[in-house]
């Protein structure tokens, strides 16, 4: 596709600096989580958006923990809805520098959240300030929800998509660092606690009591089959669900048969299908075969879901991203779209607001984020800001249609 001249004036008018001091700022904030400390980011970003004359507005979905929900343009068509999150994982250690003091070398940013996602942010605020100025904001409405705690048990995310507001919304893009790769699908997640309730009694006499231990193992052993049956059905795009055993705890001591046992599980979501659908499922698996154990007790709980998500690889907003990202100059190696086997918001976003999603951001997920002195080129900032004024524009532009 052909860059019009309208469009270029909004690409010339991505301000590399002010992205750079954005990120900077919201990285110097913090927001570590698990800590519940997104608020100094927050007000960062909110401050910066109301000097630009944008629409702000705060919800606090917890104690000190506000989503920020930024917008421009007119409430009387629908937009594009942006989603990102103020939070960053532990800053832990090995870094070489002060994970919460931002260091700018060699064509790079290095502070915690520079990657996830605090550049995926500063990107996005400049493609809608590049509109607004531009005048072209009531023709061309974007909405950023910055939201709290994606990366511990998504309050934010479960909050907005409960209560999104008066404006509507066409298509979602997540700023999630994807190295500028289309993402049109994830698979959702969820976790499982598998509490089991023995019977203690002494090792010398072990059919007097009741091994919770045991009866973990044989439920182990009901869940690799279930993942069997999984790898047989794949989903065309995402692959199959998934199980993951990844902690167990039990026993009092070695001499003393086991009364309590408790297996925590990941289990990785399909469209469609539901934490409380696999919890009915394992229980129904777990009776079936009838050898668990005699005065055995056990409850499955759900400690965290996120829903996935599978927008088709043929709909007008994956190619427009993808030929967004061509236009916007972007320098990119490999394909132009993928699937991810992570989870996030958009999930959320797809399932209760049921618009066609996507994630394209800046940084690369697995090399950059959470680890010491993560970092983010400043090149993939202004090419995703790039990408994300003509994505915008040109979904509006088909939604006004």
């Amino acid at each position: 596709m052909t860059v019009s001249t309208s469009e270029q004036v909004l690409l010339d008018a991505i301000d590399e600096h002010d992205i750079v001091s954005l990120t900077a700022a919201l990285i110097d904030a913090g927001g570590e989580n698990p800590g519940g400390t997104e608020e100094k980011s927050a007000q960062v970003l909110a401050d910066y958006c109301r000097a630009q004359g944008f629409d702000v507005r705060i919800r606090e979905v917890a104690p000190g923990r506000p989503n920020v929900i930024v917008s421009i343009g007119s409430d009387e068509r629908p937009g594009v809805l942006f989603v990102g999150h103020s939070d960053v994982v532990p800053a832990g250690t090995g870094w070489t520098t002060d994970p919460f003091s931002t260091v700018v070398r060699d064509g790079r940013i290095f502070g915690r959240g520079a990657c996830d996602m605090k550049g995926g942010l500063a990107a996005v605020v400049s493609a809608m300030t590049a509109v607004f100025r531009a005048g072209l904001a009531d023709e061309h409405p974007m909405t950023l929800a910055c939201l709290v705690d994606e990366e511990d048990t998504g309050l934010g995310i479960r909050a907005f998509v409960a209560e999104p507001g008066l404006r509507k919304y066409s298509h979602c893009v997540v700023a999630e660092p994807t190295d500028l790769v289309t993402i049109f699908g994830c698979r959702g997640a969820s976790n499982l606690e598998i509490d089991i309730r023995g019977r203690s009694a002494h090792a010398g006499q072990p059919r007097n009591g009741a091994n919770a231990i045991s009866a973990a193992a044989r439920i182990i052993s009901v869940i690799e089959a279930s993942q069997t049956e999984l790898d047989e059905h794949p989903d065309p795009d995402l692959g199959p669900a998934t199980w993951n055993v990844g902690t167990i705890a039990g026993g009092t001591g070695t001499s003393m048969v086991a009364d309590r046992c408790v297996v925590t599980v990941d289990r990785r979501l399909l469209p469609g299908e539901s934490a409380a659908g696999v919890v009915e499922d394992l229980r129904s698996r777990i009776e079936s075969v009838g050898d668990i154990g005699s005065g055995i007790d056990l409850d499955v709980g759900v400690s965290m879901e996120m829903p996935g998500f599978l927008t088709s690889v043929n709909d007008r907003l994956v190619s427009t991203a993808v030929q967004s990202v061509i236009d916007a100059g972007a320098v990119r190696i490999g394909r132009s779209t993928d699937i991810w086997t992570a989870s996030c918001d958009g999930g959320f976003v797809a399932e209760q607001m049921g618009i066609p999603t996507i994630v394209l951001g800046p940084g690369e997920i697995e090399s950059q984020a959470h680890r010491p002195d993560e970092s983010v080129a400043v090149r993939q900032l202004t090419d995703s800001a790039r990408a994300y004024v003509l994505t915008a524009i040109r979904m509006t532009a088909l939604a006004g249609l």
